[in-house]
């Protein structure tokens, strides 16, 4: 039994129907990447999975449990974390009060969540103080995934980290979703950045107006022309 399992689901916002029979499936341990041009389905996906949208048909399993209708309150308990697109920090707040924010499910092991962050964003310790909103945009990135770690999560649903980072950043982000996997956290990776999800993934999938198109390891599809065809509407 994988970890997670979306089994044909079907999403409309309102009555507008944006995805239909979805499947994918992430297996503890692993790193997948959710792959596809932007506004092809993949942020209603997760947002889907964290309980933010309900689907329509079809369902969302966390340990073989359906989820689907779960509040997203409930989804965080259940041990899944969703670091949104934009990231969302509060930026009037201190970076260490943001992190604290991201351990209400369970305030007693987070000192220890605060080290594991620390430890995987030495510069979030140095400026613990620091209001978030004079953060750069990398330093807010790697907030909002700290943020995310605090709930100690078993899944961790990561949005476009890359998006719009200088390219040093970028590769600080795909470093540091290397290292929160080797410790020991599940990912499912949302992303436009082709080359660097398919390095740090195990497998992916790909997704174009809404429907599965591809699926398969990540030396799979960094080799499938495919890949890049869906992403230029071809």
């Amino acid at each position: 039994m994988a970890l997670l399992e979306v089994d044909s689901i079907d999403v409309s916002y309102g009555n507008v129907q944006v995805l239909w029979d979805v499947s994918l499936s992430v297996e503890k341990g692993e790193t997948v990447a959710l792959l596809g041009a932007n506004g092809a389905g993949k942020t209603t996906t997760l947002k889907t999975i964290c309980g933010d949208l309900t689907p329509t048909a079809g369902e969302v399993r966390f340990r073989g449990e359906d989820i689907g209708a779960m509040p997203f309150e409930d989804v965080v308990k259940e041990g899944i974390a969703h670091v949104p697109e934009g990231r969302e920090i509060f930026t009037d707040s201190s970076i260490r009060e943001n992190l604290e924010l991201g351990a209400y499910v369970d305030r007693s092991k987070m000192d220890e969540r605060l080290e594991t962050v620390y430890d995987i964003f030495p510069r979030l310790e140095e400026r613990a103080d620091q209001r978030a909103g004079t953060l750069s945009g990398g330093e807010q990135q790697m907030l909002a995934i700290g943020r995310g770690l605090m709930s100690d999560p078993d899944l961790l649903l990561l949005d476009e980290a890359s998006l719009g980072l200088a390219p040093v950043l970028v590769d600080d982000v795909f470093e540091a979703i290397e290292r929160i996997n080797e410790q020991g956290t599940t990912v499912l990776l949302v992303e436009q950045d082709i080359y660097n999800a398919l390095r740090v993934a195990d497998r992916g999938y790909v997704i174009k107006t809404g429907r599965m198109t591809l699926s398969g390891t990540a030396a799979e599809l960094a080799q499938d022309e495919r890949v890049e065809e869906s992403y230029l509407g071809a």
